[in-house]
């Protein structure tokens, strides 16, 4: 599957087969992760990959939903190693997010869905996690092989909304 045809056919899984994941695969998308783009290459981000099902359950929790996903990825950022742009601009949520996208698109590529999550308790997902207080929850994803098939996504903008040349 090439890179276009992965953004083209993404979509976001919320049932997955009760199939573990091979070690293969999953490095194959962490190291998507980990060659990520990020200002200045600073890289400022961290992966907290959850198979246990327990922590799952918590993690579900600490989200108000009840995944049953073989695996989750927490997406993390180290604010203070980021790269700031002359206006002050902090760009480490950027970063984290390509980092993400890597991921979400190269799990793709290898046949397993996600599911891409902004809504949690992230004091409670630090807790949950051992994750130290300086460090911030950014996103995370579930992760596996999809329980149902689905097509392509068909309700999105037009170019021409999302576009303009030269000026605004």
């Amino acid at each position: 599957m090439d890179v276009f045809e992965a953004i083209r056919t993404r979509r976001s899984f919320r049932k997955y087969a009760d199939k573990k994941i091979e070690k293969g695969k999953l490095d194959k998308i962490l190291e998507a992760g980990r060659l990520s783009l990020s200002a200045n290459n600073q890289q400022p981000y961290c992966f907290v990959v959850v198979t246990d099902s327990n922590t799952i359950e918590k993690v579900s929790s600490a989200c108000n939903q009840d995944w049953q996903a073989p695996a989750m990825i927490i997406t993390c950022a180290f604010p203070e190693k980021a790269w700031i742009r002359d206006d002050g601009e902090e760009i480490w949520k950027v970063d984290v997010a390509i980092a993400l996208n890597n991921i979400v698109l190269t799990a793709w590529e290898e046949g397993l869905g996600t599911c891409w999550i902004a809504a949690f308790r992230e004091n409670e997902l630090k807790k949950v996690l051992g994750i130290p207080e300086e460090v911030r929850v950014i996103s995370l994803t579930t992760l596996g092989y999809p329980a149902v098939e689905k097509g392509p996504v068909t309700r999105r903008k037009t170019i021409d909304e999302l576009v303009r040349y030269d000026h605004w």
